[in-house]
C-alpha cells in the first residue's frame, strides 16, 4: 500500500477509534509495528496531535477534542459531490461501501450547519431507474489506466475474456467509458494489432511496460468505439435488415449499442447480432416503419408468427 494511502487509512482509523493499540493498526493496515511507530511519528510532524499510552490497556490516540479543519466547500461543490457519490452508488460505478465510506468521511469534515444540509439532501434524493448490476474495477487498476491514457503510455494487462480465457496482452489504452455500470477500456490491443474493448473489471493484473502507446487513429472517439463494439458481439444470428427509414431518423430509433445503421439510397441499413430472432421481430415491430428482411431467412418466420399472435389478440 503506498505510503500516503496508508496515512490516510490511518488517520481515519484514529479519528473513529478512542484509543487504538499498535497491534490492532498494524493489523488492519498489514503492516509491522516499527512502520506504525514512524508513521505516527509522520502524522506528528504533519500537526496531528497524535497521543501514545504505555502500559496496559494503552494504545495511540489523537488528542481528545482535536478535529480536522473543516472541508471548505460551498453549498454548490457540496451538493455536487453528494450527487456523484450518490449516483455512482446507485449507478455501479464503484463499491457501495466505499461511496458510504466516502461520504462518511466527508461528513465529518463539514461545517456543522452544512453537514446537516447535506445529509438532507442524500435522505430526500431518489433515482428513476433500478440500481445497476455492474461490477465496479478494483480502484488501483482504474487509476493506473487512467494515468497510462494521459501520459500516453502502453500497460501490460493479465485479462480474463468472458468464457474464462486468460491472457496476457499488452495496450496502448485510449479512453475509459462507463456503460450500464460496467467500465470498458478502449485500447490497441498489440497482441491482436487491432482495437479492441476490454472490460475493466476483467483485467486481473495492469503495470505499466517501458514504452509510448501507439497513437490513437484521428478522430477516435472512445465512446463511439465502445458502444459500436457491443453491436458486433458474436451472437449465433446474423441479422441485416432494410428500414424505410433515412438514416438520421434511425438512429435516433435504435440504440447505437444494438446494431450498425449504415445509409442505403435513402433508406438505412440495419445490422446486427442477435441471439433471439423471436425478440429481433419484436424489436423491428418496435420501430414503427416498414421493413424488409434480407437475412436470415429464419426470422421472416418469426416475423409472421408475431404478426399473428398480435392478431389473434
Amino acid at each position: 500500500m503506498p505510503a500516503t494511502s496508508r496515512l490516510l487509512q490511518l488517520l481515519e482509523l484514529l479519528q473513529t477509534e478512542p484509543l487504538v493499540t499498535g497491534r490492532e493498526i498494524a493489523e488492519r493496515l498489514g503492516v509491522d509495528r516499527r512502520t506504525v511507530r514512524r508513521d505516527m511519528a509522520t502524522l506528528q510532524r504533519l500537526g496531528i496531535p497524535v497521543e501514545g499510552e504505555r502500559g496496559v490497556g494503552g494504545g495511540y490516540r489523537v488528542r481528545p477534542g482535536y478535529r480536522l479543519p473543516p472541508l471548505m466547500l460551498s453549498e454548490d461543490e457540496a451538493t455536487v459531490v453528494v450527487l456523484g457519490l450518490a449516483a455512482a452508488r446507485r449507478l455501479g460505478l464503484g463499491d457501495a461501501a466505499d461511496a458510504d465510506g466516502a461520504l462518511a468521511k466527508i461528513h465529518r469534515v463539514l461545517p456543522d450547519t452544512l453537514r446537516r444540509r447535506v445529509e438532507a439532501l442524500e435522505n430526500a434524493l431518489s433515482f428513476t431507474g433500478p440500481a445497476s448490476g455492474g461490477e465496479p474495477p478494483a480502484g488501483e487498476t482504474a487509476l493506473l489506466l487512467a494515468e497510462a491514457i494521459r501520459r500516453r503510455r502502453r500497460v501490460a494487462i493479465a485479462y480474463t475474456s468472458f468464457d474464462g480465457t486468460e491472457s496476457e496482452r499488452e495496450v496502448s489504452p485510449y479512453g475509459l467509458v462507463v456503460h450500464r455500470g460496467h467500465w470498458y477500456l478502449a485500447a490497441h490491443d498489440h497482441l491482436r494489432e487491432a482495437l479492441r474493448t476490454f472490460r475493466v473489471d476483467r483485467i486481473t493484473r495492469a503495470q505499466p511496460p517501458d514504452g509510448p502507446a501507439l497513437p490513437a487513429p484521428d478522430g477516435f472517439d472512445p465512446v463511439q468505439h465502445v458502444t459500436t463494439s457491443f453491436a458486433q458481439v458474436p451472437w449465433p444470428w446474423q441479422v441485416d435488415v432494410v428500414l424505410d427509414l433515412p438514416l438520421e431518423e434511425a438512429q435516433r430509433r435504435v440504440p447505437a449499442t444494438l446494431a450498425e445503421l449504415t445509409r442505403k439510397r435513402g433508406k438505412t441499413r440495419l445490422r446486427m447480432r442477435v441471439s433471439s430472432l423471436d425478440w429481433t421481430a419484436s424489436f423491428l415491430a418496435g420501430l414503427g416503419c416498414p421493413f424488409r428482411i434480407e437475412r436470415p431467412d429464419e426470422l421472416r418466420a418469426s416475423v409472421r408468427a408475431l404478426g399473428e399472435r398480435l392478431a389473434s389478440a
